[in-house]
């Protein structure tokens, strides 16, 4: 038995909202710009551009799971953000990050509950 799609969209929102919010536009995580500023193409020159920018896209993916339009698109984009942040973190950043495995396990966790949201939010 799985909780109701509500609670799912809802947790997966969360995460979404609580990272592009908090850590992002309102700088409550200052090991973020750290980790940005580590890759070379970003540095931290525009790094805190990237980041309020990288926080504004999480938020409009926080709303968008709300929504539950689209939903496999929306789990798509998802999954290719996160791969590609962690990608780019683990390549240039790994000596900021904290524990590179833990932020692993964690978002492959996080992306199976986006894909659960999508394939009970899609027509059978």
């Amino acid at each position: 038995m799985l909780p109701p799609l509500w609670l799912i969209r809802s947790a997966v929102a969360t995460v979404w909202f609580y990272e592009g919010v908090w850590c992002k536009l309102l700088c409550r995580d200052p090991r973020q710009l750290e980790v940005v500023g580590a890759v070379p193409f970003i540095r931290p020159r525009i790094g805190k551009l990237f980041l309020w920018t990288l926080g504004a896209v999480e938020t409009a993916l926080a709303v968008w799971v709300l929504i539950g339009a689209a939903p496999l698109l929306c789990a798509t984009v998802q999954t290719v953000l996160l791969v590609t942040l962690n990608a780019n973190g683990l390549l240039f950043a790994r000596h900021v990050i904290h524990d590179p495995g833990e932020m692993v396990v964690k978002n492959v966790a996080f992306l199976v509950l986006a894909w659960v949201a999508a394939g009970l939010s899609s027509p059978t």
